[in-house]
């Protein structure tokens, strides 16, 4: 967590000459994060290195929902040459350790990030790609192309696109809104005295089905929601939004891909990337996959799961191929 070459000149040229630049975080992409702080205020250093990463969509996906009284942090400045933000800080308070340290709150907790999407659902979607079937299949491919392998298992690749093609219809909105695609505890900070919900990592945003980020809530990969805390947060929504049997099949089937896409994606970041704590996640992931899986709408998708991967073979792709 070296700060860039560029990033002391990047901080002097807008105002931020000799800030400390700290170390906060980096991500499951090349992109890193840094607090300035200088003279009592602090700001982020997002580094997103040309050409691995391209920070023109967050900044326009910020711009989008602060327009719209979103919370996204204000873009303080940029140079897209290198890849270097300044965007506001909302410091540290995470939706995901609020919860664990007070897990008699999670309900309420969760209740604002549900009713966030319930407003977000209002708008029509901002200037960002469709979420549509070609790029659905592409994400739940990722499953059979990296966990598949990596645990002994010759898919049925013809069977598992078939299987697809007959439940994407569900996922696809009549009216899309935008699906910031990465919805979840960790991303929703919780700002100011009064613990609002500020938002982050929605580079990856898609005009799509308003189920996703429901998914990407109460179907946390990085951490365990219980089966009664996502039925109680669905009927919150369901009410507010008033969301009927469609929409919970729709939830489902965006489950199950997402879940799928997630398994692939936590393979592929351990045996490509060199990043082995991600496949510990997989067993989690699996739990949220076979429950969506049980569902009615889900029956094609699950017997090509019954056919091809045994129940022996649904967990942590790094310990099932030791």
């Amino acid at each position: 967590m070296t700060p860039p070459p560029g990033a002391a000149a990047f901080l002097d040229a807008h105002g931020w000459g000799g800030a400390q630049i700290l170390p906060v975080a980096g991500d499951a992409s090349f992109r890193r994060y840094f607090r300035a702080v200088e003279s009592g205020r602090q700001a982020i250093l997002m580094d997103a290195p040309p050409p691995h990463e391209d920070p023109r969509p967050f900044i326009a996906v910020a711009e989008w929902l602060v327009e719209r009284d979103f919370a996204a942090p204000a873009i303080l400045a940029c140079d897209l040459d290198q890849g270097l933000v300044l965007i506001e800080d909302f410091g540290d308070d995470r939706l995901r350790e609020a919860v664990d340290a007070s897990p008699e709150e999670e309900l309420s907790l969760y209740a604002p990030a549900i009713d966030l999407l319930v407003r977000l659902r209002a708008e029509p979607a901002g200037p960002v790609p469709p979420y549509d079937r070609a790029v659905l299949k592409r994400e739940a491919g990722l499953f059979v192309e990296w966990y598949c392998p990596a645990v002994g298992i010759e898919a049925d690749l013809a069977g598992w696109d078939a299987a697809w093609e007959s439940v994407f219809d569900h996922a696809i909105a009549e009216t899309p809104v935008t699906v910031l695609r990465d919805y979840h505890a960790e991303n929703l900070m919780l700002v100011g005295p009064e613990r609002s919900l500020g938002l982050l990592d929605f580079q990856d945003a898609l005009a799509g089905h308003p189920a996703y980020d429901l998914v990407s809530l109460l179907q946390d990969a990085r951490r365990t929601v219980d089966p009664a805390v996502e039925a109680a947060m669905l009927a919150r929504y369901s009410a507010a939004a008033d969301a009927g049997e469609d929409f919970m099949n729709a939830y489902h089937v965006l489950g199950a891909q997402r879940n799928a896409k997630i398994l692939g994606i936590f393979t592929r970041l351990w045996k490509r990337d060199g990043k082995p704590h991600y496949a510990t996640m997989c067993p989690r992931v699996w739990t949220y996959l076979d429950r969506d899986l049980a569902q009615p709408v889900m029956a094609p998708v699950a017997a090509w799961f019954a056919a091809n991967v045994p129940s022996e073979l649904r967990g942590d792709p790094l310990a099932l191929s030791a």
